[in-house]
């Protein structure tokens, strides 16, 4: 792809589907990402469509993988148990993830954000859902488009604020994934990306830069421990950290 003209072509398609809900097979030809570079192109492109950014998603393969991540706007994100409704997506998968709220900026400048200086920026700690939608017909077609399409977000409900969370290791966390009270997914850890912090570290050395960083009060969302089940309309969502809390939502 690697032109200003195929990633707005990317990014109309990809808000046409949102405005229209007709899926998307593919993104148009000639306009499908072939790089994590045209991935960050097409995501900035739909951001300024879609509102102010309140936060970040990001994640990795593995512990040593190269991060991606893309921003979360005001509108999609919720800090209560206001239920959704699933006709408003096109999938309804969930994940339980681990989330920071930062208590202060960290603004691109040239040199390298510290992980200690990270550290500081990050005001608590919250239990997270995050919603899995996407603007195609389905998932697990073209990887990169996938990404592109905001890293197939949905929605995300944060939960309440850990504010001594300093002490606590995401990566040994036992975690608990419920539907209507059953047990979905129960496991310890389960994030392929291991350790978080890099991730935002990343987020503040480049992957922020072009949206003016990271700001107090942004969420970062840090990645599934849980896969992405499927959910079903009628359903109590609860993720639960051992240590940490619960966070809770309702599908209808």
């Amino acid at each position: 792809m690697a032109t200003d003209t195929a990633a707005a072509a990317a990014a109309a398609a990809l808000l046409e589907a949102r405005r229209s809900r007709n899926w998307l097979e593919a993104l148009p030809e000639g306009a499908q990402p072939a790089s994590m570079e045209d991935v960050f192109a097409i995501h900035a492109l739909v951001a300024e469509a879609l509102g102010p950014i309140a936060g970040f998603k990001v994640g990795a393969a593995s512990p040593t993988a190269d991060p991606s991540g893309a921003p979360l706007h005001e509108r999609n994100l919720r800090f209560d148990a206001t239920p959704y409704a699933a006709a408003d997506f096109n999938i309804t998968r969930i994940e339980a993830e681990i989330g920071y709220r930062l208590g202060a900026d960290l603004p691109p400048r040239e040199a390298p954000y510290s992980r200690e200086e990270v550290l500081d920026a990050i005001e608590s700690l919250h239990p997270t859902i995050e919603i899995v939608d996407t603007r195609f017909v389905s998932l697990g077609r073209d990887p990169l488009s996938h990404t592109a399409d905001q890293a197939s977000h949905g929605a995300l409900v944060v939960g309440p604020a850990v504010m001594d969370w300093r002490h606590i290791d995401p990566p040994a966390l036992p975690v608990k994934l419920t539907f209507n009270d059953r047990v979905v997914v129960e496991q310890v850890g389960g994030n392929s990306a291991g350790e978080p912090i890099r991730l935002i570290q990343w987020l503040a050395n480049k992957g922020a830069h072009r949206y003016g960083g990271l700001k107090a009060g942004m969420v970062i969302t840090t990645g599934s421990c849980t896969g992405m089940p499927a959910v079903e309309a009628g359903s109590r969502v609860r993720a639960e950290f051992a240590g940490v809390g619960a966070v809770e939502t309702a599908i209808l």
